[in-house]
């Protein structure tokens, strides 16, 4: 089997068996291009060519190009997977990528929105619908502490305005119920009055000018004009705000187990990593709560 033949299967059978989403089945298209093409260099053109060797010389020669160990890392996962399914199919004896690790990348945490200013962004001024629209988007992502990709693809039949909760659809296809806050269904309402002025061409919540569903490049354009207008000194993006409401949730309650549920998360380390507590808030907390804390004040 050739090396593109390969990728083109894979890719196939990504998207039809395992329902990838676009964007995941981009991404991995974009890096197994790649590895091709370094392969191919190297004069493999042949999968069962392609051992341990000529998978580190890859990973070797990316570093030594100027990839980030972040974007190694999916090379090199997009890479194992691959072989894994090779394996799979016979066409393999084994994964040669299954020893070959990626540099670990320095965790960076982003910053939040403070309180204060999260509210001077969604005092937003409703002199027209897009400001409308736009001012429930941003009262649901802080509201719920969505994800991008699951803001835009809210439905109307997602939404229970009764009781303040919505469904999303998360990672891995996994659905929660999430409350949204009575802020966020006031302006969902205030929307909803205004959402058939645009022509809704199916059932999404939020639409862009013509009809059709919002796009995850317009919210991010909305609110970044929105940060700006508002004064705030930080860039505002959708990321942030679900950053944002982490922290504040976590700030507030202590509760990382409920925090990580809210978020969608499944693993609580990856509800540590967007938290970013200072220690006076650590330590107050330890002094309210552990039985040993107040020790030495009898």
């Amino acid at each position: 089997m050739s090396l593109q033949n390969g990728v083109d299967s894979f890719l196939r059978y990504l998207k039809v068996e395992r329902q990838l989403s676009p964007m995941t089945l981009l991404n991995y298209g974009r890096q197994l291009e790649t590895v091709v093409r370094m392969l191919e260099q190297r004069g493999i053109h042949e999968w069962p060519r392609c051992d341990v060797a000529a998978v580190r010389s890859l990973a070797v020669s990316s570093r030594r190009d100027g990839l980030q160990a972040a974007s190694l890392a999916l090379r090199l996962s997009a890479l194992r997977s691959l072989l894994d399914w090779l394996v799979g199919q016979g066409v393999l004896s084994a994964n040669p990528a299954r020893g070959v690790q990626a540099p670990k990348a320095p965790r960076h945490l982003p910053k939040n929105i403070e309180v204060d200013d999260v509210n001077r962004l969604l005092e937003i001024d409703i002199n027209d619908p897009l400001a409308v629209r736009d001012r429930a988007m941003l009262e649901v992502m802080y509201g719920a502490g969505l994800r991008l990709s699951e803001l835009v693809n809210l439905n109307l039949k997602d939404l229970d305005l009764a009781s303040g909760e919505v469904w999303v659809v998360g990672k891995g296809s996994k659905e929660r119920r999430l409350p949204i806050g009575r802020s966020a269904v006031t302006w969902i309402e205030h929307w909803l009055d205004l959402r058939e002025l645009f022509g809704p061409e199916d059932d999404a919540l939020f639409l862009a000018r013509q009809g059709k569903r919002i796009s995850t490049r317009n919210v991010q354009k909305r609110f970044a004009e929105w940060g700006v207008k508002q004064g705030l000194n930080a860039h505002v993006h959708p990321h942030k705000l679900r950053h944002s409401f982490a922290t504040h949730m976590l700030e507030s309650s202590g509760d990382l187990r409920a925090v990580q549920e809210l978020l969608g998360h499944a693993n609580l380390s990856t509800t540590q990593i967007y938290t970013h507590l200072n220690f006076q808030h650590l330590a107050a907390v330890y002094d309210a709560a552990h039985p040993r804390a107040k020790r030495g004040k009898h």
